[in-house]
């Protein structure tokens, strides 16, 4: 169960990544991998440094972020040792004690369907800001893919609280695909052209902004194992 649970923490790393990328940060991507636990991140080199996301950091070692003035603050979680019923800090029942919680087998699949529609977003914002060929067909391989992944979450939602994330789910992804929907139809007219002009104009894009959010709001719900909601994701 423990390494049931580090597993869906891990894939909630990339989630946090935003879902549309300049192509001037299209760089080669590494693996960090932790010692003394299991999992890994990603890393991206920029002028010979290697990054990590800090939030995917966060999400790995199940701390918590803060922020004041310039300085981001890193906090880890201390080892309280194992419970009375041989369960330590970081496990989870295998059944949720309330509704609000989350199954183990809808994070699983929640955070699949999330990752499958980062790699959606990021790959076609990539290919628009560099004027490669996008088509309909092209985008319709991870519209399946997602809406495919969407279906085994929602056959693994259990409890209320995993219903009601499936709501959120549901709504992310038509943002995703009406959005993709909208730049192919605009390279399709070569509209498209002012998003090269500018690394953040795409980004930037109120409709690419909300799905970016979303985004990261459900892979922290996700990561946490609680349903909770979130405007950005309505």
């Amino acid at each position: 169960m423990k390494r049931s649970l580090a597993k869906i923490m891990l894939a909630a790393v990339a989630l946090l990544l935003p879902v549309v990328v300049s192509a001037q940060n299209q760089q080669k991507s590494r693996i960090l991998v932790i010692e003394g636990g299991s999992g890994h991140a990603s890393v991206r080199e920029l002028d010979g440094r290697a990054y990590v996301d800090i939030e995917g950091l966060t999400q790995i070692t199940r701390g918590s972020l803060r922020y004041s003035a310039d300085t981001i603050i890193l906090t880890l979680p201390t080892s309280s040792g194992s419970s009375s019923t041989g369960m330590t800090s970081t496990e989870q029942p295998s059944h949720p004690v309330d509704d609000s919680d989350l199954s183990s087998a809808f994070m699983r699949a929640g955070i699949e369907e999330i990752a499958t529609l980062r790699e959606w977003g990021s790959t076609l914002a990539y290919a628009i800001q560099n004027n490669y060929g996008v088509t309909e067909g092209w985008a319709a391989k991870y519209r399946d893919q997602a809406a495919h992944n969407l279906e085994l979450a929602s056959a693994a939602a259990t409890t209320n609280g995993d219903r009601n994330a499936t709501q959120l789910l549901t709504k992310e992804f038509e943002a995703v695909r009406d959005w993709s929907n909208r730049l192919v139809q605009e390279k399709k007219t070569m509209d498209t052209a002012k998003y090269a002009l500018s690394p953040n104009a795409l980004r930037e894009d109120p409709q690419s902004q909300k799905i970016i959010n979303c985004g990261r709001f459900l892979a922290q719900m996700l990561g946490s194992g609680k349903f909770t909601d979130d405007a950005s994701c309505h």
